[in-house]
């Protein structure tokens, strides 16, 4: 019997009949704000972005004692850059090409699986997923091909979509998960390598209806426009200025306040579109009702590098002037780790920042300002070769940091010890084609010579402003986020080894380790059922991280490739 033709989507919920779960307790405001320790309901496990799980049943005693309780495929290859996000019993885990995986946290047992259709010729340059968004009794996901889904948690059938962007015309994508707020959903695309000129969209969660939209990259009459050119040959530069929002924000509950972080300047020639280039690479503070735009700050102006800003702050209290005060600390992309003062309206004020890899663009950052002044010679230009270092990677992509409160330390994945080469170019602005400026095949990605390592961690103590502890990868790059803990354990992956790590949050001593079957650049996650402690990691190599492997086979020696193929481990004590 021939199958009447019907959508993707329907087919993967009806080949997936749900199976018996516990009920589900719908997500509400009260509980985004403040998550239960049991469970990990956002992508960094609270509104501020720590990264931290107040589980304490796993301590650095016993987590070598730490064992597999279930896995399982996902039959899905490339980068898997999603953390499993648990409510009660149920697990969801996207993955690139648009599916979304539903679990028993507890046992592994597949409840349902969503896929949406990727339409044939869409030109995304990575077609992952960084993860999805609880609210009331709703799972949401954006898609590369610029759909938010709302689905049933209990069964995963589709309740609603929203248009977010149009891929066919403005070459967005999205790979951000959704950040929920108030009852609307937020979500920006990726694409400033293809002329998108980026912004968010908050939907309401009930209907889809569209609440509100904000570009980051100002249109005439809007303040910051005046930082972009206003007459001659770029004149029309913001209408293709970059500045995409491809990483969810984070939210300061109390004051009601989204700190939100924005990408790079497109193309990357900064000389293509001449000025600060507001609000290109920086972090802007959001009213969750309007979108309105409260303050920002610039992390450096005329982005480029592809540096970019799109990590938000970690929302956290640090000691100035021996008072503690509000504020933000983050490891930017450009290689300097910065601590921002916010006060209850939104304001954003520099405080400090110092560097944590290896700059060679800055030649000195204003102490009350935090403005760099650059190394003309390691800025890209149209029509000449320049080299600069962090390569286009950074200091940090865009894995996760985390803080410990407990421990008062950031915990950052970070690069060194890597530049990159490249020649300026006019390239048109076409939908669905690479426009970055410089040609993608041409990109020379180059190691210092003689170095001993170019991934691994550091702990900052915030207070201090000093790194506590640095843990270094010999012969891999680091791509994978951070989850620490109550019971004074840091998680991680990252690594071209495949290896599953857990060291002393204090010390930085390496505790255990496990091999998954693909690389890990997902960050973990932690809950707890019926009194045991469980952590969660998606391994999954794919994307940058591989397509970098390849290169340091040809600069290094290293091995060329890293299995692909998705999976998700869930660990406990033995």
């Amino acid at each position: 019997m021939k199958l009447p033709l019907i959508t993707v989507a329907l087919i993967a919920t009806l080949a997936s009949a749900p199976l018996a779960a516990a009920d589900y307790k719908p997500v509400t405001d009260a509980r985004l704000i403040n998550p239960e320790p049991e469970n990990w309901l956002l992508t960094k496990g609270n509104y501020a972005g720590w990264s931290y799980s107040a589980l304490d049943q796993i301590t650095t005693e016993n987590v070598s004692k730490l064992r597999p309780v279930w896995s399982a495929a996902t039959g899905v290859l490339s980068g898997h850059e999603a953390p499993a996000i648990v409510n009660g019993e149920y697990m969801f885990v996207a993955t690139p090409h648009n599916h979304v995986f539903a679990y028993n946290a507890k046992t592994g047992k597949p409840l349902w699986h969503f896929q949406r259709e990727v339409p044939e010729g869409i030109g995304a340059l990575h077609r992952t997923n960084r993860g999805v968004a609880l609210y009331g009794d709703k799972v949401y996901v954006g898609s590369v091909d610029c759909a938010l889904s709302a689905l049933d948690a209990k069964t995963g059938k589709l309740i609603w979509e929203a248009q977010v962007c149009d891929w066919e015309t403005e070459s967005a994508y999205i790979t951000s998960a959704p950040l929920v707020v108030q009852g609307k959903v937020i979500i920006g695309p990726s694409g400033g390598e293809f002329g998108v000129r980026g912004f968010l969209k908050a939907f309401d969660a009930e209907t889809g209806k569209l609440a509100w939209t904000r570009y980051s990259v100002p249109a005439p009459g809007e303040k910051g426009f005046e930082t972009w050119p206003q007459d001659g040959q770029w004149k029309d530069a913001w209408k293709h200025g970059g500045g995409t929002m491809w990483m969810p924000g984070n939210y300061d509950a109390k004051n009601k306040v989204i700190y939100w972080g924005v990408g790079n300047g497109g193309p990357w020639m900064g000389d293509q579109r001449p000025g600060d280039n507001l609000y290109l690479a920086s972090v802007l503070a959001l009213d969750p009702k309007t979108g309105d735009i409260i303050s920002h700050f610039q992390y450096h102006w005329n982005d480029s590098w592809d540096w970019a800003g799109m990590n938000a702050p970690t929302l956290v209290e640090y000691t100035k002037n021996g008072k503690k005060v509000s504020g933000m600390i983050s490891a930017q992309r450009n290689g300097r780790i910065y601590w921002l003062d916010r006060d209850a309206k939104g304001k954003i004020t520099y405080n400090k920042s110092e560097p944590y890899v290896t700059n060679t663009v800055f030649t000195s950052v204003d102490p009350k300002t935090g403005r760099p002044t650059y190394n003309l010679d390691a800025k890209p230009h149209t029509g000449e070769t320049h080299t600069y270092c962090p390569s286009l990677w950074g200091g940090k992509d865009w894995p996760y940091e985390a803080y410990n409160p407990k421990t008062g330390m950031l915990y950052v994945p970070y690069n060194d010890n890597h530049c990159l080469t490249l020649t300026g170019i006019i390239q048109p602005i076409i939908p669905g084609q690479w426009s970055a400026g410089a040609d993608i095949n041409k990109l020379d990605l180059s190691v210092k010579e003689g170095f001993d390592h170019i991934g691994g961690i550091q702990a900052w103590s915030v207070d201090g402003g000093k790194v506590m502890w640095e843990e270094k990868y010999a012969k891999s790059w680091n791509f994978g986020s951070i989850l620490t803990t109550a019971g004074g354990v840091l998680f991680a992956g990252g690594t071209n080894d495949r290896m599953f790590r857990a060291y002393d949050a204090a010390s930085g001593k390496l505790l255990w380790e496990f091999p998954t079957p693909s690389g890990i650049i997902s960050p973990p996650s932690s809950f707890q059922i019926d009194g045991k402690q469980y952590i969660a990691v998606v391994s999954g190599y794919g994307v940058d991280a591989q397509w970098i492997q390849g290169k340091m086979h040809a600069l290094a020696g290293w091995d060329e490739k890293v299995p692909e193929g998705g999976s998700v481990w869930v660990f406990a004590l033995d």
